[in-house]
């Protein structure tokens, strides 16, 4: 298959083009063969995964009943950054999506930090559920080692990434069309159960929500808390606004997919939490385990655990395709800006930058190692090193967008399609969010350390950023060096 190579020069030689003029980009020279229905369904499930199916019963022992409070409250932030993205990109499609913003509204030291910030958190995490679906899988045929699923895991996606990018975007769309459907299924059955519509079940009442300690059992503290241990489950929903650049309407999909997504998203959500207090006391539940599984035992359905642990499953490998899918469209974004090494700029004849698939699968790899050497300790280093990284992402998202506005409205108001609500002021409440919840890490013993870890990766990638700044500056007139 012939590969053609964009010029990278273009960036270099017009460095402030994009910044004077949020129109003038040129088209990006990857496909655009992703359909409306993909990338409807790569918002839903992208942020669809172990988080939401295991991770939400610690939020439950955290703030008991009130976790309900905890997920709204994550969950408008999160409906919140992904209006402001949505604006942005239905304006300016482009595949580095918040990265780009960031470079237009701020300068190229906040495209470079934005891009590799969230590139960095991309390829730690993809490596980390690879791991996780290793695990179940290595319990399902003991006599493979993890390593070894690892290994398979990172070829078989490795090899998705590089075909056309239309056979991504069917590949994640049955892998969401099952976690969704999943998810509507616990919902149908968890609703007929609570009114005592299934065999052998009762109906339950408000005995779990106002009963041991009533809805607020830990108080709000205990929903600050459980917003802490939530507000990270919402991570991926940025993903959808990369894909919107290689769809075959950039500007119309992502709006449509921004709309569907994030409520349908908070829905299911807050309607699976409901669900799981209501039919089961919030104490009885075991950190660690699934909640969802507790649920459907509790109802009677057989094999509930190894049902969901094929879901977990799925989830996991759909949020690694997804999330290899969006590092590699951001580290060509940052290649094309001329912020990482021209080379990757190559382009197969069906539009995927396979350089860049491979040079964020690379890490992915070397978890096959890791996992050899350290299976259960590395990643937990990894984790706190971007544990805090998604709300700094978002803190640039929001800035960006306040920046922005003002210059579409005045140089392109056609393309305002999807308009913040309330802006400024949503805006600024979103800001004040994220800053309230980095505050709150600060003072709380378990996610101070992801905190410190994360300022730390952000202060290099800031440091390196300010230094090609400086080399920049010291440049003759006129010799841009990036």
């Amino acid at each position: 298959m012939r590969d053609h190579l964009p010029d990278p020069s273009r960036a270099a030689a017009e460095p402030n083009r994009s910044a004077a003029d949020p129109s003038a980009d040129p088209p990006e020279p990857l496909s655009h063969s992703l359909k409306q229905r993909h990338l409807t369904m790569l918002g839903l499930g992208g942020v669809i995964g172990a988080g939401l199916f295991v991770g939400s019963g610690a939020g439950i022992g955290i703030a008991g009943p009130a976790i309900i409070c905890s997920y709204l409250l994550a969950g408008v932030l999160a409906m919140l950054v992904m209006r402001m993205l949505g604006e942005m990109s239905a304006a300016m499609p482009a595949s580095g999506s918040f990265s780009v913003y960031a470079e237009k509204a701020l300068g190229r030291w906040a495209g470079f930090s934005a891009g590799w910030l969230y590139w960095f958190l991309l390829v730690v995490v993809l490596a980390v559920e690879a791991t996780g679906a290793a695990k179940i899988a290595n319990g399902w045929l003991p006599s493979v080692h993890q390593w070894v699923w690892v290994l398979v895991f990172m070829v078989v996606f490795t090899a998705t990434n590089l075909a056309a990018v239309r056979n991504f975007g069917e590949f994640e769309f049955w892998f969401a069309a099952l976690k969704v459907g999943a998810i509507v299924l616990f919902l149908i059955l968890g609703t007929l159960a609570v009114f005592g519509l299934l065999p052998d079940t009762d109906p339950v009442g408000t005995a779990n929500l106002t009963g041991r300690g009533g809805f607020f059992p830990e108080g709000m503290g205990g929903v600050v808390a459980g917003m802490l241990a939530v507000v990270f489950a919402f991570g991926g929903l940025e993903v959808v606004t990369i894909a919107a650049a290689e769809s075959d309407d950039p500007a119309r999909s992502v709006a449509r997919a921004v709309r569907s997504a994030v409520w349908r998203i908070l829905f299911f959500y807050v309607g699976s939490m409901l669900v799981i207090v209501t039919l089961l006391p919030w104490d009885s539940l075991r950190p660690g385990e699934s909640p969802y599984v507790a649920v459907l035992d509790s109802i009677g359905i057989p094999a509930a655990g190894q049902i969901m642990n094929i879901v977990v499953f799925v989830a996991l490998l759909s949020a690694l395709n997804a999330n290899l899918y969006g590092s590699s469209r951001i580290v060509f974004s940052l290649a094309e800006r001329g912020e990482a090494p021209g080379a990757l700029l190559k382009v197969s004849g069906s539009g995927v930058p396979r350089r860049a698939v491979f040079a964020s699968v690379a890490f992915g790899f070397v978890s096959v190692v890791l996992n050899l050497l350290w299976p259960d300790t590395i990643f937990l280093y990894m984790l706190n090193a971007v544990g805090a990284v998604l709300l700094f992402v978002w803190a640039l998202i929001a800035v960006s967008q306040l920046r922005l506005r003002r210059r579409i409205e005045r140089e392109m108001p056609q393309r305002l399609t999807l308009p913040m609500w309330l802006f400024p002021y949503a805006t600024w409440a979103a800001l004040a969010g994220m800053a309230a919840v980095l505050v709150l890490m600060l003072f709380d013993d378990s996610a101070r350390p992801q905190l410190l870890w994360s300022s730390g990766a952000a202060a290099v990638v800031l440091a390196v950023a300010g230094l090609r700044e400086v080399r920049a500056r010291r440049s003759a007139p006129g010799d841009h060096v990036r």
